[in-house]
């Protein structure tokens, strides 16, 4: 027997292997499929792909933080919020009454209360963020708690770094969590600056060698500032000048986010204190400081969060986004600038829309990847024909993730409409109980669909099979994008 001979016999050993593996370890049959495939037709590539992107090695290592150590916290939410969980579903707004079933599920799967006296702002782009966020950073007094994704050194990342160091040097506990991967342009000499001041800054899981590096899947693409313990701002927008349409950026920047003032606060606290406890060394002990009693009166919006990652037992994000589809009686409207639902969302929004429901999705004209825009559509033929109507936008790149229920209901986050945002990042998402909010956020996107152009049906079914062949083939690979 010569050495190709046994070369392949190895060969084969080890694709065996791996195929095995894929099949007892991948949940999801298509995306089974996807990696079976890609393993089989793509020598080499498709098993090195699988093995450094496709296994989960996380949870093999289920970080321990993520359960606060100091149970006090846990204490603190239970005696403070979670047992007027009843009183509040209880309370007689509409919203909770038809939406009764998701609110449950958030507080049994994550413990995440359902909070009333929230105050929830609506910041429409970098424009009404930046301002508002640079305002609250000012008036802060005891802690600045911020995590994003992508964090650009440009002007308005200079600005924010300044004023950090500005509030650490006034004695302000200042405490920062860059993603690895998404903020390269955070250098050595920058932290080095901020850490002198006194900023406390930690990249979340740090990337060593970009291309072989499996956690560059697991990736924490929240966006969270938490101030005083009372005042939080979350949403789809990061920290760039791209988000300041005006400046700079040419591309026309569409993007939502929320400041909320409080206890709905007092979760994101516990997401930002469990992802810090998990990339610092110096653990954060939690106590009543970070947890600030919130004034009496004012605004009374219901608020609840769902969270998960990939160290959750369950996906709560996918799960809650399914719910709110689920409890729709008459309206759903999503705006996502990534869309790769699988069959589960794509079976709940033909089911809605075939039941009779007015269902409106708006996905970006101009995006950012050929590939993922691709995939997104080939899923469009199945949700024309069961009714729901699909606008295209043209003034820009929207990059905003949210969904507006019955004029009742809203969610604002950070989670794209994707396998990667339900499976493989950690993200955030806000719901909003409030029919006045959801008006708000109702006109928000009645007015994004007045600058896109809506698809066709009979034009886009009967495309030619050569210009849906991109499509197709792309859509194999949708579980991996």
């Amino acid at each position: 027997m010569n050495w190709e001979s046994i070369a392949f016999i190895i060969y084969i050993g080890i694709l065996a292997s791996v195929c095995l593996r894929i099949i007892f370890e991948t949940n999801s049959t298509n995306k089974t499929l996807a990696y079976l495939l890609l393993c089989l037709f793509v020598p080499f590539f498709g098993m090195l792909f699988y093995l450094a992107f496709g296994i989960n090695y996380w949870r093999k290592r289920r970080y321990d933080q993520k359960i606060l150590q100091d149970i006090t916290i846990l204490d603190r939410l239970k005696k403070d919020i979670v047992q007027y969980n009843k009183v509040n579903l209880a309370s007689g707004n509409m919203a909770i009454d038809q939406n009764a079933e998701l609110a449950s599920m958030l507080i049994k799967d994550l413990g995440s209360p359902l909070t009333a006296s929230n105050s929830i702002k609506l910041l429409v782009n970098g424009e009404q963020k930046f301002p508002e966020l640079m305002n609250a950073i000012r008036e802060a007094k005891h802690h600045i708690h911020l995590e994003y994704y992508i964090y650009e050194y440009d002007s308005i990342g200079t600005q924010l770094v300044e004023l950090l160091i500005k509030k650490a040097i006034e004695g302000v506990k200042v405490r920062f969590i860059y993603d690895d991967f998404g903020s390269p342009s955070i250098k050595k000499k920058t932290e080095k600056r901020m850490r002198d001041a006194g900023v406390e800054i930690h990249p979340f899981y740090k990337v060593l060698f970009y291309i072989l590096a499996n956690r560059i899947n697991y990736r924490n693409h929240r966006k969270i500032v938490v101030i005083d313990g009372h005042t939080a701002f979350t949403g789809g927008i990061n920290v760039s000048d791209k988000y300041v349409n005006g400046s700079s950026s040419k591309l026309f920047w569409r993007d939502t986010h929320i400041r909320i003032d409080g206890p709905a606060v007092y979760y994101l606290q516990y997401l930002f204190i469990a992802d810090w406890n998990f990339c610092c060394s110096n653990k954060l002990i939690p106590d009543a400081s970070y947890f600030a009693d919130t004034p009496v009166g004012g605004p009374n919006t219901f608020v609840q969060i769902a969270a998960s990652g990939p160290d959750s037992f369950k996906p709560s994000v996918l799960y809650s986004i399914l719910q709110t589809i689920y409890l729709a009686q008459k309206e759903i409207l999503i705006t996502t600038p990534y869309f790769i639902p699988g069959d589960s969302i794509l079976d709940a929004l033909c089911i809605a829309a075939l039941s009779g429901l007015v269902v409106k999705l708006l996905v970006p004209g101009i995006c950012d990847s050929k590939l993922v825009n691709a995939a997104s559509k080939s899923y469009y033929r199945k949700l024309l024909e069961s009714g729901v109507e699909i606008y295209i936008y043209q003034k820009g790149f929207v990059h905003a993730k949210t969904m507006v229920t019955d004029g009742k209901l809203s969610v604002v986050g950070t989670a794209n409409m994707d396998y990667r945002s339900f499976e493989l990042n950690f993200e955030v998402n806000t719901i909003i109980y409030d029919a006045t909010f959801a008006e708000q956020m109702r006109d928000l996107f009645f007015n994004d669909i007045q600058q896109a152009e809506k698809i066709d049906k009979e034009m886009w079914i009967s495309r030619s099979a050569l210009s849906q062949l991109p499509e197709k083939l792309a859509r194999l690979f949708s579980p991996v994008l």
